[in-house]
């Protein structure tokens, strides 16, 4: 094959050349050039060189070494140095770049280099995305406007910019967007951008981290949002009473409120010097960067600076529901993990094609609209989940791309721990324990279902077992099933997760463990770690339960290694299932029973039945009922109308609204389709399930609907969503 940027030279693919790797996919590549960073004067200062040598070379190497080499407290200089160096002209006098693509990776070579030593230090590349690069969605808001996106896509960022895709990998990095005046550009730099006008007309954007990262975590989000403004605003100034600093965060000493005056006073083993400096520094083993850990302002600041932007159509709820919560979250999280790792937090609401209710990434948040309707309990622990990932697959990650519980787990528990924080206010401890064993019921039913109707392949959290974090001498590493189109919705990894961290949780008490937690993030924070690192730690700090027969292997058998789930979870679902909570739910499934089944018997003579009174549910418990009466063969279509307005399940969540959507369709209520259709339409996160139960069933009427929905939403959908419901239904 012909080198595109080099006509001349043919691509050798047996060459003896060094050949530097990076993943791509869907790019167009025309030009990798290398930069002579001895032209840059500031740099040359490092070194004192005074001269640019004719075979400038090595002197390039050695300051491409001093330049990632300058410690931390200079990072300031650091990033102007990299911005000049990327504007450096391109190195002459030696010999070019020969590159090829292929279908996943972009391969360059200098021609006589057998090295890596060898090999330039600093390239430009020259590139272009494609529209249907599988990275990014350019689509549009809930508006009609336009926008693109990075979408959270098997492949990562590989269709956006050529990368090192391995999480080990990790780098800094920074960037210039230039947009029309009209649009705002989000991205997960850790600095709140002013964005400046250029000579074009358009504005441009700059944002940059200084915390090394996987190339996976790069986001970047370009649309006309609007900014929701806080409800507290300052008359005077027109800023929210919680503003986000125009300044630089580490000079931006803001301690945040508890919410409620509950100041966090709890103080545990291992954080009574947490406000020391010398104490946290103690616990850095990751590489030299400007860490929060050791910043006193940043240890005690319980909420960081927090935005929220959504389309203008959702401006209302956002305000009333998103914006308030998020102060609760962000301190509840701060009390039971500490520091922040990450010093602000943008919170997008995406355009309804997005494929789940949220992601995390550094210093934003995409969240679907689905989390604004109903009350404020989805919204709340969704916030609550993508918040934890912060900590939990952010700040520390997993070193092999297929033990994600490390991330989905942690953050499942958590998200529970901290909406029980916001909450403990409103009920009591035996109240709080008995909504624990109420959600963790629903949890074990949802992943009973789902190892019901999985490959066993897909229930192993760690599949590699132990070879888990081995790479190849050339540092690739297969990822299992990571292009499986069904694997996204799928919910394995996060319940069994966390039951696992349940399970631990059972052994030593809950407030042990989370301080814990705490102790393991102030140890890990900045690292990527595989399970042994953590249950290792864990087994350490509580010797005891080693001596009782809890050993890594049993870890490693039990819940790890193998499908299924253990015995433990089995008894512990038995105590669940007669919890309180539960049994008053029982209770009001049997007076539906008896209500449907008087319904359909009948007579020639109305009767006057006596009135059923139901009790008052609360959310939780409302899911569960929908859940029970699901295992019902025959309800009532009066007892459904019933149902319905009873609990008023058209004005509650999605989660709610998802289990109504399924009674209805599958005892074909037919006054209710209506429902289904708006459930489709608008909470594309959540429907593919239920185009499936559409199919199922065989009826003409419901699998039109599902085509009717399919067709009029197909444009809009997520790539995968869409490939999973045209299977079912084309």
């Amino acid at each position: 094959m012909v080198l595109q940027g080099n006509k001349n030279v043919p691509w050798e693919d047996e060459s003896k050349d060094f050949t530097l790797i990076l993943d791509c996919c869907d790019l167009s590549v025309s030009k990798v050039e290398e930069v002579d960073v001895c032209t840059v004067s500031q740099l040359r200062k490092l070194l004192k060189v005074d001269h640019v040598a004719t075979d400038s070379s090595q002197d390039s190497f050695g300051l491409v070494q001093r330049l990632i080499s300058i410690p931390s407290a200079r990072w300031r200089q650091q990033q102007d140095l990299y911005l000049q160096c990327s504007r450096a002209q391109a190195a002459s006098q030696t010999e070019p770049l020969l590159f090829h693509t292929d279908q996943w990776s972009l391969q360059i070579r200098k021609k006589g280099v057998c090295s890596p030593h060898a090999f330039p230090r600093t390239l430009r590349i020259w590139f272009e995305t494609k529209p249907t690069g599988g990275s990014v969605r350019w689509t549009k808001d809930q508006d009609g406007r336009c926008c693109v996106y990075t979408m959270g896509s098997p492949i990562n960022n590989r269709a956006l910019f050529p990368c090192q895709e391995p999480p080990v990998a990790m780098s800094t990095w920074r960037a210039r967007v230039k947009a029309p005046c009209e649009y705002t550009v989000l991205m997960s730099g850790e600095n709140q951008d002013v964005p400046l006008p250029d000579e074009t007309g358009f504005l441009h954007w700059d944002y940059y981290v200084t915390m090394p990262m996987p190339a996976s975590t790069f986001t970047i989000a370009v649309g006309k949002w609007q900014e929701v403004k806080s409800l507290l605003c300052n008359s005077e100034e027109g800023k929210s009473e919680v503003p986000c600093t125009k300044s630089d965060h580490r000079n931006f000493d803001y301690p945040g409120r508890w919410p409620e005056n509950q100041s966090n006073k709890k103080q545990s083993p291992h954080n009574k010097e947490e406000d020391s400096k010398t104490d946290e520094e103690t616990f850095c083993a990751h590489v030299d960067y400007p860490c929060r850990f050791t910043h006193k302002a940043s240890v005690t600041q319980v909420v960081i600076p927090h935005r929220v932007f959504a389309p203008s159509c959702h401006l209302n709820k956002a305000e009333s529901i998103l914006l308030p919560l998020l102060p609760f979250c962000l301190a509840a999280a701060h009390s039971v993990l500490g520091t922040h790792p990450f010093s602000r937090l943008d919170v997008l609401i995406v355009p309804s094609g997005f494929s789940s209710l949220g992601m995390a990434s550094p210093h934003i948040i995409f969240l679907s609209q689905s989390v604004l309707a109903g009350d404020r309990i989805l919204c709340g622990t969704r916030l609550c989940h993508e918040i934890a990932h912060s900590w939990f697959g952010l700040a520390i990650g997993a070193r092999d791309w297929t033990e994600e519980w490390i991330s989905e787990g942690f953050a499942t528990y958590l998200e529970d721990v901290f909406w029980a924080k916001i909450q403990q206010s409103k009920m009591g401890t035996a109240e709080n324990e008995e909504q624990k064993q109420l959600k963790a019921l629903l949890h074990w039913r949802r992943l009973k279902d789902e190892l019901e109707n999985s490959e066993e392949e897909l229930q192993v959290l760690r599949p590699n077992k132990d070879t888990t974090g081995e790479v190849s001498e050339s540092g690739a590493s297969i990822v299992k099933h990571a292009l499986n189109p069904g694997k996204p919705f799928m919910q394995v990894h996060y319940l069994k997760g966390y039951f696992l961290l349940m399970f631990l949780a059972a052994q030593v008490g809950e407030d042990e463990f989370l301080d814990f937690l705490r102790l393991f993030v102030r140890r890990f924070h900045g690292q990527l770690i595989l399970s042994q690192d953590f249950l290792q730690m864990f087994l350490d700090t509580f010797p005891a339960l080693q001596r009782q027969g809890l050993t890594l292997e049993c870890v490693y058998s039990n819940w790890l290694d193998t499908p299924g789930v253990p015995k433990w979870l089995g008894e512990a679902s038995s105590t669940w299932s007669h919890s309180p909570p539960v049994t008053q739910v029982t209770q009001e499934v049997v007076k539906w029973m008896h209500l449907s089944c008087g319904a359909r018997k009948g007579t020639k003579r109305k009767r006057a039945r006596p009135k059923v009174i139901f009790k008052e549910l609360n959310r939780w418990q409302l899911v569960l009922l929908l859940e029970f009466l699901l295992e019902e063969n025959e309800l009532s279509a009066s007892c459904l109308s019933l149902l319905q307005t009873t609990y008023k399940l058209r004005n509650q969540d999605a989660e709610v609204k998802h289990r109504w959507c399924e009674l209805v369709i599958k005892h074909k209520y037919a006054s209710a389709y209506r429902d289904v259709e708006d459930f489709l339409f608008h909470n594309q996160a959540m429907g593919v399930y239920l185009y499936g139960e559409l199919m199922v069933q065989e009826d003409g009427r419901q699998q039109a609907l599902a085509r009717r929905c399919l067709s009029g939403i197909r444009d809009d959908m997520d790539q995968s969503a869409r490939k999973i419901v045209e299977e079912m239904i084309l």
